[in-house]
């Protein structure tokens, strides 16, 4: 989604990954994306499933944004970890499986593993083919196809975002921008807005979001004092953008993307007073780091 020139320069200067992000199924993707240590889904696993027993909704519905394949849904909905999904796609067996025989194991895969009370998720991509395939495999509940950076939501998705308890995104801010968060947020109705969990680069500045967030009535947090590696650095041209970006916002890179790592905060917005009941760094304590966890330069 390229919204602005902002944007495209951005994309540019990142690797591109837009060959597998729109496959048939989704071996190329694990495959690439885990070559260089993608750990973003992991740290939205612990994020999304905490702030979900928070919300204590029987049943919550969630949209996940930018779904691709539906890996934050099979980390919300099965007792699997990341790990679990490398070495499920990494399989040599796995490998010689045409992409409908693949369906039909993954569909499996994922019932013998979901939990007793899954959520409802809801996915949205501009990706047709990956998100066809994690509705097939039972990945998502519904799927829309849909560029909310240059159109409405579909009566569909305003439909069940009238319904949404819950909005995620890992890795997005910056390919969607404040613009479809403002387009999403109007389909919801004041006396049920969602809570929006995003772990956000932090080459992107997520104040444009957060500002639209609080216009539709919801407070952001930032967890402090604890970030989380997204990917290596896929070269060093991207090392040097990050550097670059940080730099230009005024931010310390030492111990993280100095180390050769992309790395995202954990934003939670939500009415105020839910931030009042219960602060982000409380719902969030367990990722919090203990002072003997971090690591202080000699």
């Amino acid at each position: 989604m390229q919204a602005d020139d902002q944007i495209t320069d951005r994309k540019l200067m990142k690797a591109d990954f837009n060959d597998i992000y729109d496959r048939p199924d989704p071996r190329a993707y694990y495959d690439r994306l885990g070559s260089l240590d993608y750990a973003v889904p992991h740290h939205g696993q612990r994020v999304f499933r905490q702030v979900l027993d928070a919300l204590d909704v029987d049943t919550p519905t969630v949209v996940d944004l930018c779904c691709s394949y539906g890996v934050n849904a099979a980390l919300m909905k099965c007792d699997l970890t990341l790990d679990h999904l490398y070495d499920h796609y990494g399989a040599e067996h796995v490998a010689a499986l045409a992409s409908e025989e693949l369906a039909d194991e993954d569909r499996a895969f994922y019932e013998s593993r979901r939990r007793r009370t899954p959520p409802r998720v809801i996915g949205v991509d501009t990706a047709a083919s990956a998100v066809e395939y994690a509705v097939q495999v039972g990945l998502l509940d519904t799927g829309s196809v849909e560029n909310m950076e240059r159109d409405d939501p579909s009566p569909e998705l305003a439909a069940a975002l009238s319904e949404a308890d819950l909005i995620t995104v890992t890795g997005g801010i910056g390919y969607i921008t404040d613009r479809s968060i403002d387009r999403l947020l109007d389909c919801t109705s004041p006396d049920h807005r969602p809570w929006f969990a995003a772990l956000c680069l932090r080459t992107v500045d997520f104040t444009p979001v957060a500002d639209t967030l609080a216009r539709h009535g919801l407070v952001t947090e930032q967890l402090e004092n604890a970030t989380f590696p997204q990917r290596r650095f896929a070269d060093d041209r991207e090392r040097d953008f990050a550097l670059h970006s940080l730099a230009e916002q005024g931010l310390d890179p030492t111990g993280k993307e100095e180390t050769g790592e992309y790395h995202v905060n954990v934003f939670l917005s939500r009415p105020s007073e839910d931030v009042a009941t219960a602060p982000i760094d409380t719902l969030l304590e367990s990722m919090i780091p203990t002072p003997s966890a971090i690591h202080l330069p000699g």
